[in-house]
């Protein structure tokens, strides 16, 4: 009985700990949405997007430094980039690339690793990978298909639309406006963020990470392990340097990499979140993709450069 109070109290002291840590910049998030939806204008934003999907696909990836928003946040606030015409390939790219490259989390990691290759790589692997899964999806004939009913709106063009007709409506009213809408997708967006809070709380709680740190010394091995406990300890980004200094002596430089890049584009409460805006099966691409592109570079760096 009183090793079943102490993993509950365990779980709950876990799942609190992350709820807090990430509602923060879902509510961020779903601020930086209202906001979007009420004084961003389809045609402005069109505007700004390269037609060319190489080029839109980078232009979706390096908007990621311009929104201080964590794996929580950047969710709700792609949804409303895509109601405003966003294409999916600058979409995807945004939606992986601002968890790593935001102001907020690289001045994190400054502070953790300082000047450095660590630095360095996190940023150019994170835009590279974001960019290069948002490409794939480029390559799909149907990019309506990919979004569930709710989120249908960004390739019909039927959101925003009367908004561009209101430039007469007052300032505070606006502002009341984005606001309420932001109060809806917090509601919506955090019922994702409280299961797969509950979710990673529970593995942590029931997977001893003992079992997962013993596995953890080789080139290949290595990189897989600390990419699964990225993806359950769930830590968001603005944070997650920090953690990972606790493995720099013991883990491969290619395996810090993949916890510090692959962690923040996917884990179990921003997988969770993703089932509210894509079909499932776009989902499972969007774990599996940058999982792999991350694994692979992470292995050429254990067997090909000596970094520490």
């Amino acid at each position: 009985m009183a090793d079943v109070t102490s993993q509950l109290v365990n779980f709950t002291t876990v799942f609190l700990g992350i709820f807090i840590e990430a509602a923060p910049f879902l509510l961020l998030g779903t601020v930086a949405s209202g906001l979007v939806e009420v004084f961003v204008r389809r045609e402005d934003l069109l505007r700004l997007i390269p037609r060319n999907p190489l080029l839109a696909t980078l232009v979706g990836g390096v908007m990621g430094f311009s929104f201080p928003v964590c794996e929580c946040g950047v969710v709700p606030l792609t949804r409303r980039l895509f109601s405003k015409g966003l294409p999916a390939s600058a979409g995807i790219a945004f939606l992986l690339a601002a968890p790593i490259i935001n102001p907020v989390v690289l001045a994190s990691t400054y502070a953790a690793y300082g000047w450095g290759t660590i630095l360095a790589a996190r940023f150019g692997l994170g835009l590279l990978v974001a960019c290069a899964v948002g490409l794939v999806f480029s390559l799909h004939p149907r990019p309506a298909q990919m979004m569930l009913p709710q989120a249908f709106a960004p390739f019909s063009g039927a959101s925003g639309e009367t908004l561009a007709l209101e430039p007469v409506i007052p300032l505070g009213v606006r502002f009341q406006n984005a606001l309420r809408v932001a109060a809806d997708e917090f509601f919506e967006m955090g019922r994702y963020l409280i299961v797969g809070s509950a979710l990673a709380a529970l593995m942590q709680t029931a997977v001893p990470q003992s079992a997962l740190l013993t596995v953890g010394s080789g080139p290949v091995v290595s990189v897989i392990t600390m990419q699964a406990l990225a993806f359950v300890l769930s830590v968001c980004s603005t944070v997650d340097a920090f953690l990972s200094l606790a493995f720099v002596n013991t883990f491969t430089t290619g395996s810090i990499l993949g916890f510090l890049v692959f962690g923040p584009m996917v884990d179990i409460k921003s997988t969770l979140m993703f089932l509210g805006v894509f079909q499932r099966k776009i989902v499972a691409y969007l774990v599996v993709l940058p999982f792999l592109m991350v694994l692979l570079v992470g292995v050429f760096i254990n067997l090909n450069i000596a970094w520490r």
